[in-house]
């Protein structure tokens, strides 16, 4: 697992193949298809992202797309659309965008 520091200030497209922790700031696009992106509290993300989950404690701006799942804990927040098979909001978490929920065995669409 990497993890970026809250100082760090990423511009441009970030991907790999390990699950990934970012606590700084990020702005372009994010791929980690077969893996997890957690998004610490600390973070503000502006970013088009793509990952097998992801776990979202701080800000995302942009879309979400995930394979499996996408969980927005109570500190975290996103302004765009979601695209995953499971969707989870805890209390206080928040949501500005349009939600699409594919069907088991269809491919996800961006939406």
């Amino acid at each position: 697992m990497m993890n970026l520091g809250k100082s760090l200030v990423i511009k441009g497209e970030l991907s790999g193949s390990e699950d990934l922790t970012l606590c700084g700031h990020v702005e372009g696009s994010i791929t980690l298809p077969d893996h997890q992106l957690t998004i610490s509290s600390h973070a503000h993300i502006k970013a088009e992202i793509a990952a097998k989950t992801v776990v979202i404690m701080g800000a995302i701006t942009g879309n979400v797309t995930a394979g499996e799942k996408v969980e927005i804990q109570a500190t975290g927040s996103v302004t765009g659309d979601v695209v995953s098979p499971r969707l989870v909001i805890a209390d206080g978490g928040g949501l500005c965008g349009k939600v699409q929920i594919p069907k088991p065995g269809h491919a996800a669409r961006k939406a």
